[in-house]
């Protein structure tokens, strides 16, 4: 369940983010009379974003034996491939979101008015929305669909209620530190996914494991366990890893650190988005 939560909290947060935002810009130009179309997009890309969901995880309990564990290594990789490139673009593109959507808005008035202003809202919510489809998926085939059921609407009311908080009030809530505390997680949480994703390669022959059992810590902290179910979904926790699944775990991370350093040229939980105050 805290996998989903996690997950859903942060990606509900950022979508609460943008509807705010444009909401804040339609009240700034005086235009609150087209704040129907901005819901219509949201409520729209909702609905698709369910639906994708829904598909994603019906494909997965279709498929049996080799074929299932090929669909879920598939999932685990695109999940984190995912993940990866949304830490990215959180480390340098989410200084900007505020500006960038703001003037979305005002172009979208100008030119083409209802239409523009439904895609804008539209697109940029799908885009979290699939984002967390998927997520759920992955996350669902490592801790079960209950769990992960409960950690999402338990995040998405969460984000919610945070969300309105911060532009229905005057509260100003550190999003800097919610935001370097969840993408740390949630590098952890995309090797713990790529490794998984291995294990599964591994058991259909498609990657060797070179090592079957590198370690056994099951005598310690059995996989099985509660904390071990609960560890293996936020983190990939394996008692007994092979050797690619442990080089697979440690490579993503040591790769994702250098590379945010590389591309941002700061530490990834230095840079941080904006302070977004209520409009």
């Amino acid at each position: 369940m805290l996998p989903s939560f996690l997950l859903s909290l942060r990606e509900g947060l950022e979508i609460a983010l943008i509807i705010g935002i444009v909401l804040g810009a339609l009240r700034k130009v005086h235009r609150s009379d087209l704040n129907r179309v901005v819901w219509s997009g949201v409520l729209s890309a909702a609905v698709i974003s369910a639906i994708a969901a829904f598909i994603l995880h019906s494909l997965g309990a279709a498929f049996e034996g080799a074929t299932e564990q090929i669909f879920e290594g598939f999932t685990m990789l695109l999940a984190a491939g995912v993940l990866t490139w949304m830490i990215f673009w959180m480390s340098r593109q989410a200084q900007h979101i505020k500006s960038d959507l703001e003037a979305g808005v005002r172009r979208a008035i100008l030119k083409t008015g209802k239409q523009a202003l439904f895609l804008l809202a539209f697109v940029a919510v799908l885009r979290e929305g699939i984002e967390l489809s998927l997520f759920i998926t992955a996350t669902a085939l490592a801790a079960g669909m209950q769990q992960t059921l409960w950690g999402t609407l338990i995040g998405l009311s969460a984000s919610i209620v945070i969300g309105w908080l911060l532009f229905a009030t005057t509260i100003r809530l550190n999003l800097s530190q919610f935001f370097r505390v969840t993408g740390v997680l949630l590098i952890l949480f995309a090797a713990g996914l790529v490794a998984h994703g291995v294990h599964e390669f591994n058991e259909v022959g498609w990657i060797p494991a070179v090592v079957e059992h590198v370690w056994n810590t099951n005598f310690i902290l059995d996989e099985n366990s509660v904390t071990g179910q609960m560890l293996k979904a936020l983190f990939g926790y394996n008692g007994n890893p092979s050797l690619t699944e442990v080089l697979a775990y440690a490579g993503y991370f040591v790769a994702i650190l250098f590379g945010l350093r590389w591309y941002t040229g700061l530490s990834p939980v230095i840079r941080e988005p904006q302070q977004i105050s209520p409009q």
